[in-house]
């Protein structure tokens, strides 16, 4: 019998074992008798912690590389930048393969924003938008970066001559809750309802400046716009 071998002094210990040590005795009990399977299963636990480490190391590689070519071409870039548009043809092939090959690394996300800004200054007003509003999918929940994205947006479609639809960005700014660059949205808002003959309106915007926005870099020429028209 399976007993005969444990003495009835063993036999009342294991009868008064609680059942977490019941429990272990049990998974000790399996393990014995579907050894084989847990060593294959352990096994494969173990190719995929090491192919996870392998996949690590790859996006480390890969995150590495995209530093380097961002580095090197904003390096080229700013050694051209008293020629914007000679600059954006030395560097354009090499931020392109950044956004191409390494579009999920960090630094091919931040290489978009920084490429947009090359291409706006050269006048590639295309491009630069659809950089734009790249990074602002990828990037827009970050509130640091959020209403500054929105502001390129708008500053791109006012270089396209196109104020109605620059406007849309800036009132996402100047609505939003986040403080940052709303006084530049409220400026550019009066100054676009003044170019649109919409003067009640553009007043209003640069007396809201002047109020909420005291210390900021436009206050002074909002509180001549105010003066002016008094």
């Amino acid at each position: 019998m399976a007993n005969q071998g444990i003495s009835n002094e063993r036999r009342k210990e294991l009868e008064e074992l609680d059942p977490l040590q019941k429990n272990i005795f049990k998974a000790m009990a399996y393990a014995g008798i579907y050894k084989k399977p847990l060593l294959l299963i352990l096994g494969a636990v173990v190719v995929a912690a090491v192919v996870f480490v392998g996949i690590t190391t790859s996006f480390q590689r890969s995150e590495n590389k995209a530093s380097h070519l961002v580095a090197e071409a904003t390096g080229r870039y700013n050694r051209l930048a008293d020629d914007p548009k000679k600059a954006y043809q030395n560097v354009k092939d090499s931020f392109e393969t950044v956004l191409n090959e390494y579009a999920n690394t960090d630094a091919g996300k931040m290489a978009r924003i920084t490429y947009a800004g090359i291409c706006m200054d050269a006048g590639e007003y295309d491009r630069a938008g659809t950089l734009y509003e790249e990074a602002l999918k990828r990037l827009g929940n970050q509130a640091a970066l959020h209403n500054f994205l929105l502001s390129s947006l708008g500053h791109v479609w006012l270089a396209k001559n196109d104020p109605d639809r620059a406007k849309t960005y800036f009132q996402q700014i100047e609505t939003g809750e986040s403080d940052l660059l709303k006084d530049e949205s409220r400026f550019v808002l009066a100054q676009i309802y003044a170019a649109k003959q919409k003067l009640d309106a553009s007043q209003k915007m640069y007396e809201k400046l002047v109020k909420e926005n005291q210390n900021s870099m436009y206050a002074g020429l909002a509180r001549a716009m105010v003066a002016k028209e008094k």
